[in-house]
């Protein structure tokens, strides 16, 4: 039995220890305005996890890459920010899915 962790646990020890980012270091780090930033919190795709002013705002590693996947959806498929987000969704459940699964054959490797 292998004791590697999965990507969902991989990820979520990175995102715990990495540093929280403003919103203009998301948008540069991400190269898109912090305007697409704010949209994405209006719509739903996004929220920050402390502050309630832009200037207070701070966002995870997992965050800046649902923006740079948002924006990336936006650019290269025209998709819309709604569509963005709902693909985000769908991101977010599949690899949900994947985990279970693993962890699933994990605890059953019959």
């Amino acid at each position: 039995m292998s004791t590697t962790p999965t990507r969902g646990a991989a990820r979520a020890a990175t995102a715990e220890t990495a540093p929280e980012l403003t919103l203009f270091e998301v948008s540069r780090c991400c190269a898109v305005q912090t305007g697409f930033i704010v949209e994405m919190i209006e719509e739903g795709a996004l929220a920050p996890l402390a502050g309630n002013e832009p200037g207070s705002w701070r966002f995870t590693s997992v965050q800046t890459r649902r923006v740079t996947v948002a924006a990336r959806l936006q650019r290269d498929l025209g998709v819309n920010l709604a569509g963005a987000a709902l693909a985000l969704q769908l991101l977010d459940e599949v690899e949900t899915l994947r985990a279970q699964l693993a962890a699933s054959m994990l605890a059953d490797p019959d």
